[in-house]
């Protein structure tokens, strides 16, 4: 797998193939945004609401968005905060990892948030964050599962929905012993 950098313009326009891409993944998660009300209907996800998604992301200073890519196919994307908007909290977050659901439990979110946490740890970084929606216990057990623990409730910033806070510490990388 490997990640790379959304490609975007001034503007945030997508190229159409790209967005066509996104699309497809957003729309095969239709349970998770059934759970999020993040688009309108998540049983008609139309490309100007993703690319709209993507760009309000993309607003926040110090966010990214990095698509994984396996085979030269789009199987899921990561939105990463190198800083909360919250200037007391240290730690970078994933703000949204999603993989397609036709891929589900192949390893592909776990090979994702791992070269995520790789970025952050490559960054210097010894933590990262996330939120995990309460009515989502399938992704709560997802990331606790990868060594994720619970440090927080409270409301997101956006939607004021009930979610729960986890932390994981990122151990540095071990020494590999051929490196002189």
């Amino acid at each position: 797998m490997l990640l790379e950098p959304l490609p975007h313009s001034p503007d945030h326009a997508l190229p159409g193939p790209l967005l066509t891409e996104l699309t497809a993944l957003y729309a095969s998660n239709r349970a998770y945004l059934a759970l999020s009300g993040d688009l309108p209907d998540p049983d008609d996800v139309r490309p100007e609401q993703v690319a709209a998604a993507l760009a309000e992301e993309l607003a926040q200073p110090s966010a990214e968005v990095l698509l994984a890519r396996s085979e030269g196919r789009l199987v899921g994307l990561a939105v990463i905060l190198a800083r909360h908007p919250d200037p007391a909290d240290p730690d970078p977050w994933i703000g949204l990892l999603m993989v397609d659901a036709g891929l589900h439990g192949k390893g592909h979110g776990r090979r994702l948030a791992s070269l995520v946490e790789d970025r952050f740890r490559a960054g210097g970084r010894t933590a990262v964050r996330l939120a995990v929606l309460d009515n989502n216990p399938g992704a709560l057990a997802f990331w606790t599962a990868l060594g994720y623990g619970i440090v927080d409730r409270r409301t997101d910033r956006e939607q004021a929905r009930p979610c729960t806070v986890l932390r994981k510490r990122l151990t540095p990388p071990a020494d590999h012993p051929d490196e002189v």
